[in-house]
């Protein structure tokens, strides 16, 4: 259940517009991504996109640094429009941006956003002028643009001035607070510079990504305190597995719960072999746990312990929630509210039957030495006994039934064949 802006604390901000996805402190947060493809290759780029898009991203961001990448991008919505996937896409602007827009025109027209980092917009006196051309560009397409500084890249002009200015200070600061100020001062002063060159307050989106938990938070608080743009959140270069998916939750987490964030992205190193749509169900799971919004049924299933010696319980939790994935999208289309459906897959009599009846339909196994049997639950009452070798798909197929008998079909079933 999406939980409004006065509910959740929210900051308020203005609304943001983005192809035909609403940010800012009115609307629910954001899910975005980004994609590790070359955007030259429209064709492995357009595939990504929509893989993402499939799981749940809300907006994607491609790389646009080359000629050939802005070119693509007329290709890239060409295919997306054929798989009728209508996610906004997000141009990543850096060195070079402001050539490419104006060189494929096509491209700046075509794309929902575009995201430059103040620190390597242009260097030197280019780079009030750059900035000025994208910005224009901006005005001309009509398109929001997020003004993202990341502590990789920071404007070296403004870090060096305040650096100077810290050291010739009566008490100066540590450097690592004078970095944070930067950042800050870059993102708020690039946006001011952008409101007086005609974008509107409500087309400015800003960031200011680092890779330390503590600097994140500390960084966010100040931001969210002195301004009232929409804020994207991310922990940048999160890094790989557990590692990345703690840091990113245990920053995001406590600004979102703070009111502070209106996108959020999850940073993810994919793993060998593993896919990139990883970071998007992290960031819905983030967001779910946390009651702020709801993307899929939920699997609540027990850790294990001495009484549950057999592994079954953990492989039927498991197919249980590669079930719901598999059938979400064309659940979500079909049935309306399904996301909220909350399921238990339990391992012994102790908590079992307790949970069970919590969850919508819940599955208390037999633990070390039960009874054999596995009885279901379906809204707080038992419902059925199960048993055998065909308990995992029995079980899957209540919950299909469920699904089918508990939410109002949005169109009829024919209609989606």
């Amino acid at each position: 259940m999406t939980i409004s802006a006065e509910v959740a604390g929210r900051r308020k901000t203005p609304t943001v517009q983005v192809g035909n996805i609403s940010i800012g402190s009115g609307h629910p947060v954001v899910v975005q991504s980004m994609t590790n493809t070359d955007t030259a290759d429209a064709k492995s780029t357009a595939r990504q996109v929509a893989e993402l898009a499939r799981v749940g991203s809300e907006l994607v961001r491609i790389t646009v640094n080359t000629l050939e990448a802005a070119q693509a991008v007329p290709d890239i919505a060409r295919r997306l429009e054929m798989m009728s996937c209508e996610v906004p896409l997000i141009g990543d602007f850096h060195y070079n941006g402001h050539q490419l827009l104006q060189q494929v025109p096509e491209c700046a027209q075509i794309l929902a956003k575009y995201r430059i980092n103040p620190g390597n917009v242009g260097f030197g006196r280019k780079r009030d002028d750059q900035f000025a051309t994208i910005i224009e560009l901006a005005l001309k397409y009509e398109k929001p643009v997020r003004i993202g500084v990341n502590w990789g890249s920071l404007d070296a002009s403004l870090l060096a001035r305040l650096m100077d200015e810290n050291a010739s200070g009566s008490k100066p600061r540590d450097a690592a607070v004078v970095m944070r100020e930067a950042l800050i001062r870059s993102a708020i002063e690039s946006a001011g510079q952008a409101e007086s060159l005609g974008l509107a307050h409500d087309r400015i989106v800003l960031s200011c990504k680092v890779s330390d938990v503590q600097d994140l938070i500390s960084v966010y608080r100040a931001l969210g305190e002195r301004c009232d743009y929409a804020l994207h959140l991310g922990l940048t270069e999160a890094g790989m597995g557990s590692k990345g998916i703690v840091s990113s939750t245990a920053a995001l987490a406590v600004l979102l719960q703070e009111g502070i964030g209106d996108t959020i992205r999850i940073s993810l190193t994919p793993e060998p072999d593993q896919p990139r749509t990883d970071e998007v169900l992290v960031a819905q799971e983030l967001l779910q746990s946390m009651g702020m919004r709801a993307f899929s049924p939920m699997v609540t299933a027990c850790p294990g312990c001495g009484r549950t010696t057999s592994t079954f319980f953990q492989s039927l939790a498991q197919d249980v929630q590669n079930f719901v994935r598999e059938r979400m999208p064309e659940w979500k289309v079909q049935f309306e509210g399904v996301e909220n459906l909350s399921l238990a897959v339990m391992g012994c009599v102790v908590n079992g039957p307790g949970e069970s009846r919590h969850a919508d339909i819940g599955i208390s196994l037999p633990g070390t030495g039960e009874k054999p049997v596995a009885p279901v639950f379906v809204d707080g009452k038992k419902h059925v006994t199960l048993r055998g070798e065909e308990l995992t798909s029995e079980f899957l197929q209540l919950i299909e039934e469920y699904v089918h008998k508990h939410y109002p079909q949005r169109f009829p079933a024919e209609d989606h064949t």
